[in-house]
């Protein structure tokens, strides 16, 4: 009854549209944009962004900063450079499948936020960035929060969180063309429009885009469209705003990397689609390929009463459907549920045959605040609620030994997943220059997943059922201290809690019987920022500590899949240091570097189901050192910018093991760019980025595994792939503003 009490009350408060904001005034504000005496309330939504005095480690993108770097590649190469962060490319090019670690954390631990609305996949918790392509031509601006950050809707923050806003309205008529082609057929068209303000209070925004490639690696294509439309009405203190954002994306499959005997002979080789015959490659399947379809839509509702009251809501909801289609070479037809079949009179157990996976899913829900500020203290008071509901079914389309055979369908399964939550916060400015940040968070998650899946259990000779209901319930308390003093220098500490609920594959990939344990975490930072017009310069020094993490363990479970366990204890720890320096009014540079240690305590690896104690060991994909630098020069509308990052040594499994790593890279870009202004146009800018400039042959990300030919860590043998980014590549570009 309590549980349920608790459920309508928040139901109550997304009624009464109450959504979490900044804790300065900064988070459901009305901006009001003055141009040619004409004034538009823009709304500009930042929810959940920290500010000046909150104690979390941060980075701020400005519009600006956006346009001058959008050359159309996918959202992690916009953060290449900050601090902390690794990206990665399946395709080696930036567009297509991309993705992000920060501090080591994987994506599907990176809270990922549009207008304070959860973009994760409520199942994988990852981003699929190609499923909004072109997404950073509609952003107004991008902060990037370091560790637990603050509280925010959807899937728990255990590394990062990425919040973004799409760009305010145009106070007049206004437009953009932009075009950009490059290497590997890269080529991007965009045309948008702004209708300025109409009739005293209407606003209307829309952008039609082109992105496709060949990618670096063979066959790696992508081949997407997207758009954006935004309708404001503005009135005195309340503003109302629709926002449609997506695309249709059709990429080649590039998922399986290249061991390093096949990257000697052709690292641009790509092993998806392979049609093997006996036990030769004599071609590959021309639709191998991920089709997928995305629809995400806002509603806005802002209210100001006062200069210290206003009330928000925003209710969304996304349609995403889609399939890939895979040609797979010498199967077991028992691994698909099906029998053998009878041709020419010999039957036939294993064939080459084609397979397509689908999925649909519908995400809505609402998110919401009241906020109060007065001159020593902030408050927001929010909450979320959000329901999913998808389907998966794969179906066996054609089977080489038989031509005739008809299309049969081998699984289906359905997951509803329903996320609520409230929180709290303050910001306290107890005296002159110190500030109190207090967070509070409460989130209740119920996940269902029923009915068949696509995997075989060998212990029960059939497709694999599901039959999960899991419950959770976690409160999540933030705490820290921010001090200014001597005008440019700060100094800040915090402790904050994160937990986070398994994700699908979790539950898929298990022994009969067992299930995996939310994960928890403890996050402790202190650091010193000083900052003036000259010199930036920031510390932070970081310990999150984790229990329960899941962590791939090099079991397989019962259908033959990875396995991930939790593991009682384990840490990242480490320091973070930037620096920019604004040496005259045309050159600047800097740099950022991060030290950490990242560490599994007591860790078990299992090789063919032999247990072997390792001790204290490297988390996968945690490299000890992730550093960059920039110079950047700019004067009478040229610019020129060198920007260089380099990665330490990555461990790809969690056994340490020397000949499973992912050896250390440094690669540079260089950006050149020209900004015209004219009477006719506002402004014409020039852009060209040349990618690895010093043609490093690196790879960004892989995987790997270990066998036994005996019974010792002495017999053990290993295997590993690798994914190669591109080598010196171009990409120009030239955008109109009218």
């Amino acid at each position: 009854m309590k549980r349920i009490f608790s459920f309508c009350l928040l139901a109550l408060c997304a009624i009464c549209g109450v959504r979490a904001e900044s804790l300065n005034s900064q988070l459901s504000t009305l901006n009001l944009i003055e141009n040619d005496s004409v004034a538009i309330e823009q709304i500009n939504i930042v929810a959940n962004r920290a500010t000046k005095t909150t104690p979390i480690a941060h980075t701020n993108l400005s519009r600006q900063e956006i346009e001058e770097r959008n050359y159309g590649e996918d959202i992690p190469s916009l953060l290449a450079n900050l601090p902390s962060v690794v990206i990665s490319s399946e395709s080696g090019t930036g567009i297509g499948s991309t993705s992000f670690r920060v501090r080591g954390t994987d994506p599907t631990r990176i809270n990922v936020t549009l207008n304070g609305v959860p973009m994760n996949d409520a199942e994988t918790h990852s981003v699929y960035w190609y499923d909004t392509p072109d997404l950073v031509s509609s952003l107004g601006s991008v902060q990037l929060q370091r560790g637990v950050g603050t509280s925010t809707a959807g899937t728990g923050a255990f590394g990062a969180s990425l919040n973004m806003t799409s760009a305010p309205s145009a106070s007049k008529f206004s437009g953009r063309a932009s075009l950009s082609y490059g290497s590997f057929n890269t080529a991007k068209q965009e045309i948008a429009l702004s209708s300025g303000l109409l009739g005293g209070h209407w606003a209307i925004d829309a952008r039609l885009s082109h992105l496709s490639s060949d990618g670096y690696v063979e066959r790696a294509s992508s081949n997407l469209s997207s758009y954006s439309f935004q309708a404001g009405y503005y009135n005195g203190r309340t503003s109302v705003k629709l926002l449609s954002f997506g695309g249709v994306a059709k990429v080649y499959l590039s998922y399986t990397g290249v061991s390093p005997e096949q990257m000697a002979e052709n690292r641009r080789y790509n092993p998806e689609g392979e049609i093997i015959i006996g036990d030769k490659v004599v071609g590959f399947y021309d639709d191998h390929t991920d089709n997928y379809t995305q629809i995400n839509n806002q509603l806005v509702v802002n209210h100001s009463f006062n200069d210290k009251w206003s009330l928000s809501a925003t209710a969304h909801y996304t349609y995403g459907n889609g399939y890939y289609r895979n040609y797979k070479n010498d199967q077991k037809l028992k691994k698909y549920g099906l029998a053998p079949i009878e041709v020419d009179g010999v039957l036939v157990e294993r064939t080459n045959l084609l397979r397509k996976k689908v999925m649909g899913n519908n995400f809505g829900g609402v998110v919401g605040s009241a906020t109060y500020t007065a001159e020593r203290i902030s408050l927001a008071m929010g909450i979320s609620a959000s329901l999913y509901d998808g389907v998966h079914f794969g179906e066996v389309s054609g089977l080489v030994e038989a031509p005739d055979f008809p299309t049969t369908e081998y699984y289906r399964n359905y997951t509803s997943k329903w996320d609520a939550s409230c929180f709290a916060k303050v910001d306290w400015l107890i005296t002159k220059g110190l500030n109190l940040y207090a967070d509070v968070q409460y989130r209740h998650i119920t996940h269902r997943i029923s009915g068949v899946n696509d995997n075989f259990d060998d212990t029960t000779s059939a497709m694999q059922r599901l039959d999960i209901d899991r419950h959770y319930n976690f409160f999540n308390p933030k705490l820290g201290l921010h001090y200014s003093f001597l005008k440019s220098h700060a100094v800040y500490a915090s402790a904050a809690v994160g937990q986070k609920e398994p994700t699908r594959n979790n539950f898929t990939d298990i022994r009969k019987g067992e299930y995996p344990t939310a994960e928890k975490m403890l996050d402790i930072e202190a650091g010193y920022t000083y900052n003036t017009k000259v010199v930036s310069l920031g510390v932070n020094l970081y310990y999150m500590m984790y229990r329960d993490q899941l962590v791939q363990t090099g079991e397989l479970s019962d259908t033959g899949e990875l396995l991930s366990r939790n593991v009682k204890n384990s840490y990242r720890r480490g320091v973070e240091l930037s620096l920019a320096v604004n040496a005259t009014k045309w050159f600047s540079l800097g740099g950022n570097a991060t030290l950490s240690q990242n560490h599994i305590l007591g860790y078990v690896d299992y090789i063919d189901d032999v247990a072997f104690e390792r001790g204290r060991t490297t988390i996968a994909y945690s490299p000890a050192v992730i550093a960059g630098t920039f110079f950047d020069f700019h004067t009478h509308g040229f610019s020129a910018r060198l920007s260089t990052r380099y990665v330490s040594k990555q461990y790809l499994t969690n056994g340490e093991y020397e000949d499973l790593t992912l050896p250390r890279y440094c690669v540079s870009d260089l950006d050149l760019g020209y900004t015209l202004r004219t009477k006719r146009v506002e402004k014409v800018r020039f852009g060209v980025k040349i990618g690895n400039l010093f043609n490093a042959k690196y790879c960004a990300s892989g995987y790997g595994g270990s066998w036994l030919e005996g019974a010792t860590l002495a017999d053990r043998k290993s295997w590993v792939c690798y994914f190669p980014q591109a080598t010196t590549s171009a990409l120009a570009n030239v955008t109109v503003h009218f």
